[in-house]
């Protein structure tokens, strides 16, 4: 049986654009590298509950910072800050940015310079707000917003409930368009897509529909970079993982990582995918947890199995793995590498 599973993920890691047979199993025989989670790690400012949230990153200092959702599931109305720098050492909060800008804090990612940038998957209910990529320094200072605020929609000027953002080497932004598009039974003309900008803002091409085929999704929820700058793409209702090249061209279809709703790609190309979704009835046979694997061949290499799995993930400087989760238990779960004792030197 190991043998069959075996062959069935590393056939499923050599298939391109065509799509992988339904049949894919999950190969958990993989080992689990990390310790038992450690839920609710990270603080707020004012010690209230954290709340859902969906994204993490690490900049260019080797500081964490992930999203929240002001204490409940939206910050529309909301005084508190959502944006939190976090000390590894404690799971305190360093510092809080952005109240009062965001209703649905969703997508998360920093740039090679610092700067902080924020999807936001709804509209207020004045229709103020909303429906934009926000871009900040470190201080909450906007430097730019993406979209037109409180007005979903296609096209070069508008996103449509923008689920997740990823900085491509060069600068340019690619925004993941669509979050409510994981029914099947979705409008075929529902705005799904990836949108590409250039780092001052300005539409470059997009590309994507409603759908299962190639370069179609049903909510392309979470975005990553490759080492090569290959574009991988969380592509949720469709229990896939999508690679395409920086101009829109499809390059690989992956079924071995569950049914994705978060991605990161560390610096030696190694891929983590959230899965929180997987049930009975979405993904039969398949845990919830972190899948870990190459994103050069699409081998699966590990499996940290988590029954409260989160969406947004990051391997931090440390080396310990942290998720940010969007049900309860909520807030920041950090996995923690097993404690190895240092090496005594021999006396001379």
């Amino acid at each position: 049986m190991k043998l069959k599973i075996a062959l069935l993920t590393f056939a499923a890691a050599l298939v391109g654009t065509a799509a992988i047979a339904q049949d894919v199993q999950p190969d958990t025989s993989v080992p689990d590298p990390f310790e038992m989670p450690s839920y609710n790690w990270a603080h707020t400012m004012d010690g209230k509950p954290w709340g859902s949230t969906s994204g993490i990153d690490v900049d260019p200092q080797g500081h964490v910072w992930a999203i929240g959702r002001c204490g409940a599931n939206s910050c529309d109305g909301s005084s508190v800050a959502p944006v939190y720098e976090l000390d590894l050492a404690t799971g305190k909060p360093i510092k809080a940015i952005g109240a009062g800008l965001f209703v649905f804090p969703h997508g998360f990612a920093i740039d090679k310079q610092g700067n902080i940038y924020v999807s936001d998957a709804q509209t207020s209910k004045d229709g103020t707000k909303g429906q934009t990529v926000t871009k900040m320094d470190q201080n909450g200072k906007v430097l730019m917003v993406i979209g037109t605020p409180g007005k979903a929609g296609g096209g070069p000027d508008h996103l449509n409930e923008p689920c997740d953002i990823a900085i491509a080497p060069n600068g340019d932004i690619f925004v993941a368009d669509g979050h409510s598009g994981m029914a099947a039974n979705t409008p075929a003309d529902y705005v799904t897509r990836i949108v590409h900008f250039s780092a001052a803002g300005k539409f470059i091409n997009a590309w994507g529909s409603q759908g299962t085929g190639d370069s179609q999704f049903h909510a392309p929820h979470a975005l990553a970079f490759d080492t090569d700058g290959r574009l991988f793409v969380a592509d949720r209702g469709n229990n896939r993982v999508l690679i395409f090249s920086q101009a829109g061209k499809q390059l690989a279809d992956w079924k071995q990582f569950g049914r994705p709703v978060g991605l990161s790609i560390d610096k030696k190309d190694t891929l983590y995918v959230t899965d929180a979704d997987s049930t009975p009835q979405t993904h039969p046979g398949w845990p919830k947890g972190i899948w870990i694997g190459s994103a050069k061949t699409g081998k699966v290499t590990g499996f940290v199995i988590d029954p409260n799995a989160g969406e947004g993930v990051l391997v931090a400087p440390d080396g310990n793995l942290y998720a940010a989760v969007n049900v309860p238990p909520h807030g920041i779960t950090k996995y923690a590498l097993p404690y190895t004792p240092p090496v005594a030197k021999p006396k001379s």
